[in-house]
């Protein structure tokens, strides 16, 4: 019996020594897994990283924020400094609703809307009801904006509603560009798009000079780095990583704005009139190759795009297109057969046909003109005597002729897309038809090139358009004159200048009806088919093109004139009244110029004075000292705002808009030029439609009434 009993003792100590181990074990378990625990979070503290991943780096990835900053793109300016394409914002309000959205007990949200309303309907063209119903939206929303209403405000807009402190009321930038003259050498000067593949350049250059020096342009994207709270707000403390923005730079042109304006004025006027498919202007320094004044029609305003619609082309005229110019061409074969001794002025010849390989080539019209001497072949700007000359020079000279005149070469003008034109002397017909400027195709800045040559003594120099361009690093490129051959000597171009004179003052020079009483011209008419893109040319006396090719002052010329009028849909009078519509009264402007007549374009430039922020007695009296018209924008009593920018070179006479601190209101525009009502629109963030040329003689909204969201129309007529 003792010993069951003692059995029985012992099983009943089972469970409490089971229950001991069970206790040991887990206490040794929870040791190794709380050591396990140590060393681990001992490793990522001193290692900091966890499964590859850098802590430090992922905290601040969820905590920082870069913000960039924007870089500001180059100016393309004149030869006298004003700006032609300039770098602009424009701004979008929204309004933060949510009431959650505080900073150190500080509401960030909009916390008066009735107040809120009324401020912002001075300055949007919405009622305080309407933005009323904006800022209380029927669905919870964090913020709201205004619509069209809100966007594209001005910056003196933007800060006058600062000067308001409404909290939750903000601002976006979005950059833009402002082309202050409208049209203006549209092809020439460019155009500027949204770029979708980079984001550090929110513009890009797509034409013109905008295109060829859009890596100078551009600048370079900063950026600010700080680590931020969930509402995006720094935190205390933080460290912040700043890189500046690196400014574009910019490119100087050898345009003279005064006299472009001219120009388009002009060119627009005989589009407007004679309806021709298209027309050319261009004038260029003989002595220097500066291109002075370009423009084309059809055209666009790069501001608006209006007139670069589906279907226009965007290709500039006096780069990228090649033609057959005509009896243009007929100045350089003369020239070269003078230059290779074969020219027989006083040799007559019978102008009535010539046959070529079995081809009858006749005279322009039809008939020819007699017996007549060879140094009448160009006055009278016969074909068969031009043929003739070209045969007697023969084909070795022919060729070197074309190539030392630089054609079939690109001139190297600092264009996109330049074409090099295109010739072949593969046989006699071809050979013939080129002497008065068929089968061959040019560009208009190689006829520009090759008339250099004839009015500077045989030496040919480069066009150009640009004289100076500052990188955004600083560096400072000057494009100066470029000599690019001696195609002739002086004498060969002494007795070409003789001839081309003979083509204005003769009797039977074709060019007769453009003399100016007074004026030493020398000149070169040119009329040539439109080839038909299936073969041949196209037919009738509306499918030509016509060019006229001036030197002035013909003794010592100082520029080069080349106007072209193509496929005239509409002529009611001849081509040459056309063309002389545009010719007459620019060449009176040129040698007004030259003369010294007024005061040179450079001598009537002065300084814009800052008025930003003066009252109005003050800001009219600095303006007026510096001989400069203004006009007041709004109600206010101090200026806010000024276009021209303070510093820019503008000329005497000039208007400059300014902005004041009152409702913005439609100021009285008759008599502005469309470059004022271009600036008016930029100051403002308005939208205005320009109709007609000239200058401003109506317009939609009243003066005085206040800026809305519709667009205000301008109507600009000529005066005489």
């Amino acid at each position: 019996m003792t010993k069951i009993a003692k059995k029985r003792q012992m099983r009943a100590r089972h469970p409490e020594r089971n229950r001991k181990w069970f206790g040991i074990i887990l206490f040794c378990l929870t040791v190794v897994a709380l050591l396990a625990f140590v060393c681990r979070f001992a490793y990522v503290a001193i290692v900091g990283s966890v499964d590859s991943k850098n802590l430090a780096a992922y905290r601040d990835s969820q905590y920082a924020r870069t913000v960039p900053l924007q870089a500001k793109r180059g100016s393309i300016i004149d030869r006298n400094g004003q700006a032609i394409a300039e770098d602009a914002s424009t701004y979008t309000i929204y309004a933060v609703i949510d009431k959650h959205y505080t900073k150190a007990g500080k509401k960030l949200y909009v916390t008066n809307k009735a107040k809120t309303a009324a401020v912002l309907a001075k300055y949007l063209p919405l009622s305080k009801e309407k933005i009323l119903a904006y800022l209380s939206p029927k669905q919870a929303a964090f913020q709201v904006e205004f619509g069209a209403a809100g966007t594209r405000l001005s910056l003196a807009t933007r800060k006058e509603i600062e000067k308001a402190h409404l909290p939750g009321i903000n601002f976006t930038d979005s950059p833009s560009r402002l082309y202050p003259n409208g049209v203006f050498a549209s092809y020439t000067v460019g155009l500027t798009q949204a770029n979708a593949t980079d984001k550090n350049q929110p513009l890009v250059g797509v034409m013109g000079l905008e295109k060829e020096f859009n890596a100078q342009l551009a600048g370079t994207n900063g950026y600010q780095t700080a680590q931020v709270d969930n509402y995006g707000y720094r935190l205390p403390r933080a460290k912040v990583k700043t890189k500046a923005a690196r400014n574009g730079g910019t490119v100087k042109t050898t345009l003279d704005s005064s006299l472009q304006s001219y120009l388009e004025t002009l060119l627009s006027g005989v589009q407007t009139k004679y309806k021709q498919q298209s027309v050319t202007g261009v004038v260029m320094n003989a002595k220097t190759g500066e291109i002075l004044a370009a423009g084309q029609r059809p055209t666009f305003d790069p501001g608006t795009m209006e007139g670069l619609g589906k279907g226009t082309s965007w290709q500039n005229m006096l780069t990228e297109d090649t033609y057959e110019p005509g009896s243009v061409m007929k100045v350089f074969n003369l020239a070269g057969a003078i230059q290779s001794g074969t020219f027989q002025p006083n040799t007559y010849y019978n102008s009535s046909m010539v046959r070529v390989a079995g081809t009858t080539i006749r005279d322009w019209n039809h008939v020819g003109f007699g017996e007549i001497p060879y140094s009448q072949a160009l006055p009278r700007s016969s074909n068969v005597g031009m043929v003739h000359i070209v045969q007697q020079m023969g084909a070795a000279n022919q060729a070197k002729t074309l190539k030392d005149f630089g054609f079939g070469q690109k001139t190297g003008i600092t264009l996109p897309n330049e074409a090099s034109g295109s010739y072949t002397l593969a046989n006699p017909v071809t050979r013939a038809v080129m002497a008065y400027g068929q089968s061959v195709n040019v560009t208009q800045m190689q006829i520009l090139q090759a008339a250099s040559a004839i009015a500077n003594k045989g030496t040919m120099v480069q066009p150009r358009i640009v004289s100076q361009v500052t990188a955004p690093s600083g560096k400072v490129t000057t494009y100066k004159r470029q000599v690019v051959g001696h195609p002739v000597s002086a004498a060969t171009a002494k007795t070409v200048i003789a001839e081309m004179r003979d083509t204005i003052n003769q009797p039977y020079g074709t060019g007769v009806t453009y003399k100016i009483a007074g004026v030493d011209l020398a000149a070169k008419t040119g009329t040539a088919n439109v080839p038909n893109p299936k073969g041949g040319y196209l037919p009738g006396a509306t499918n030509q093109l016509h060019s006229l090719l001036v030197l002035a002052p013909a003794s010592d010329p100082e520029f080069i004139v080349y106007l072209t009028l193509k496929q005239n849909t509409a002529m009611t009078a001849p081509a040459t009244t056309a063309l002389n519509d545009i010719f007459h009264p620019l060449m009176t402007r040129l040698l007004a110029l030259n003369s010294g007549a007024g005061a040179s374009p450079a001598s009537q430039m002065v300084t814009v004075p800052a008025v930003t922020n003066d009252g109005l007695t003050k800001a009219s009296a600095r303006l007026t000292e510096k001989m400069l018209a203004q006009a007041l924008v709004g109600t206010g009593n101090r200026i806010v705002q000024q276009l021209p920018a303070a510093g820019t070179q503008a000329l005497r006479g000039a208007r400059v808009i300014l902005l004041t601190n009152g409702a913005m209101t439609m100021p009285d525009v008759s008599g502005w030029s469309k470059s004022d009502v271009l600036k008016l629109a930029q100051l403002t963030g308005r939208k205005f439609k320009l109709q007609g040329e000239g200058y401003a003689s109506a317009q939609s909204l009243k003066a005085g009434s206040l800026l809305g969201d519709d667009p205000v129309t301008v109507t600009f007529q000529k005066t005489d």
